[in-house]
């Protein structure tokens, strides 16, 4: 499959700052919304690995949303490739936050206070001198019992419109262990692309958050 990489990046400047996944060869424009369906742990471990790799190589400032990512092996794999872990949480380049902490803060799941946190991120970094952003995170299958899932698409599909404006390069991860079929099927409409066995596709269930958001919410 041949993929066209402005897509899922509506709107976004005609001549968009272009940036590695690290999954592939293929550069895309900042600003695209990813989904990774994962069953086992290392494919998710693996992702993060290379995307944050991508990003701190070119530069980028990166934030992971992880409880359990192990800095000893994320340093280690980043040293073989010329990088330290250390300088770049010193220098503001790298960060992680607990998944956890992130999405549910004072026990519930916000989209708006969640889609200000992104605005700011990405705000913050350009003023900081950083020529793009990057962020990757798992979401915590607590989201469906905190709030249903109604609440995580609207933020899903706000999140795509976000980006337009403020285009932080985005890879969602879901459990599929965690999340049950029919949940898995709405997630991948609210995301245009998505990692495959280190590839790139179009989400041939992506439906534009627009549209998504008249009939569902």
């Amino acid at each position: 499959m041949c993929l066209d990489p402005s897509y899922g990046a509506e709107n976004v400047s005609t001549e968009p700052h272009q940036v590695s996944l690290g999954f592939t060869r293929q550069d895309f424009p900042a600003g695209v919304h990813v989904c990774q369906i994962f069953s086992k742990d290392e494919d998710r471990l693996d992702a993060v690995r290379k995307f944050l790799r991508s990003g701190l190589e070119a530069g980028e400032r990166v934030a992971c949303f992880s409880d359990d990512l192990d800095d000893a092996r994320l340093g280690s794999y980043l040293a073989e490739h010329s990088l330290s872990l250390a300088e770049h949480t010193a220098s503001g380049a790298f960060s992680k936050t607990g998944a956890s902490a992130v999405y549910f803060a004072d026990g519930c799941f916000d989209p708006d206070r969640l889609l200000g946190l992104l605005r700011k991120f990405y705000q913050d970094a350009l003023a900081d001198g950083f020529p793009a952003a990057r962020v990757i995170g798992e979401m915590m299958a607590d989201v469906l019992r905190l709030g249903g899932i109604s609440p995580l698409l609207e933020y899903e599909a706000r999140v795509t419109m976000l980006l337009r404006e403020h285009p932080i390069t985005a890879v969602c991860q879901y459990d599929a262990t965690a999340f049950d079929g029919a949940s898995i099927m709405q997630i991948l409409k609210v995301h245009p692309l998505m990692v495959i066995r280190d590839s790139v596709v179009h989400n041939p269930f992506y439906v534009p958050p627009e549209d998504f958001l008249a009939n569902h919410c």
